[in-house]
């Protein structure tokens, strides 16, 4: 299949400033890399943290294509790539932090071990509002926390991208699961199949009513500061709290009080140091299993957005005024 010489991509030339919609090279491709056709680019809170150059933990070199989501089909394949083969549809976090381009572009090359098949009943869109909240999720319930059935699970703020999945994948598992977020939110959070909790009831009122007064077997926060000081006091004894957004200052006391544990999650790494990448892609083969068998579901905002509007999408998640994941279709 020839490769197309040019491509049109979003641009970021400096930070907050406007995307420019640009004519460029398309990418070539090295070995055990695969050229994607994007056909769907996820949009997370950190793209636009990275846009803004507010993320110290994610840089980006300027100029440069954003987005770290995606989904798409196989356009050409490099050497020692054997998984994949030239009109597959895949999907995974692909770039866009680290000096490897992202995905507001019409084609990008990728690194085959970060990529899954597409799961056959969902949409580009659907698929590429996946891959970053997915890996983020089971990460931290899986790989860090060791979920097991018929534990209690707590995942704070369980509407939100990496919350309302870690639901699914706890519910999946054969876990008890509960979730915290506003009143406007109960019906998202017990509609994925966990017991709504209100954030604003204190710790010791949830923990006496859902877990005997003696805590969570797993706390897994994705909201951070406060969240995860009360998440130190949610977990009962040689419990684990997972927490995805660690800043802050915290006392540990609670935590050891308890001879509990406590992981963190940074989703970028395999993108930023080259170490993992494979272990991404077999998370997102089983996002696709999951998926196919009918016990996960990504929360999509019905709005849709192009290469032209990514701003208009940007502007929503600052303005907390997304509801769901935000898609731009290439």
């Amino acid at each position: 299949m020839t490769r197309p010489s040019t491509m049109r991509a979003a641009v970021l030339e400096a930070h907050n400033a406007p995307l420019r919609l640009s004519t460029i090279s398309t990418p070539a491709i090295g070995p055990g890399e695969v050229l994607v056709r994007v056909r769907a680019s996820g949009v997370n809170p950190l793209d636009t943290k990275i846009h803004a150059g507010a993320a110290a933990h994610a840089r980006h070199s300027l100029p440069a294509i954003l987005g770290l989501d995606l989904a798409g089909v196989i356009e050409r394949t490099g050497r020692d790539v054997t998984r994949f083969k030239p009109g597959d549809e895949v999907y995974g976090m692909t770039g866009g932090v680290g000096g490897v381009p992202g995905s507001l572009a019409e084609f990008a090359s990728v690194d085959a071990d970060l990529l899954a098949t597409k799961p056959a009943n969902l949409s580009m869109r659907e698929a590429a509002a996946l891959p970053l909240i997915f890996i983020t999720a089971w990460e931290g319930l899986i790989d860090r926390a060791s979920l097991k059935a018929g534990q209690k699970v707590l995942i704070h703020g369980g509407a939100g991208g990496v919350g309302h999945v870690a639901i699914q994948i706890a519910h999946a598992f054969g876990a008890n699961v509960f979730a915290t977020g506003s009143a406007s939110q109960r019906a998202t959070i017990e509609g994925f199949g966990a017991v709504f909790i209100d954030r604003d009831i204190a710790v010791e009122t949830y923990v006496a009513q859902h877990a005997d007064g003696r805590g969570f077997d797993i706390v897994y926060d994705t909201v951070g500061g406060k969240v995860l000081d009360a998440s130190f006091a949610a977990v009962r004894r040689f419990g684990h709290v997972v927490s995805a957004l660690g800043w802050g200052t915290h006392a540990l006391a609670p935590l050891s009080f308890r001879a509990a544990t406590y992981s963190g999650v940074f989703t970028l790494l395999p993108l930023l140091t080259g170490e993992g990448r494979a272990h991404h892609g077999e998370i997102m083969s089983e996002a696709t299993r999951l998926v196919e068998a009918g016990k996960l579901v990504p929360l999509l905002d019905a709005r849709h957005f192009t290469l032209e509007s990514v701003g208009e999408a940007y502007a929503l998640i600052s303005d907390h005024a997304a509801k769901g994941k935000l898609v731009v279709d290439v």
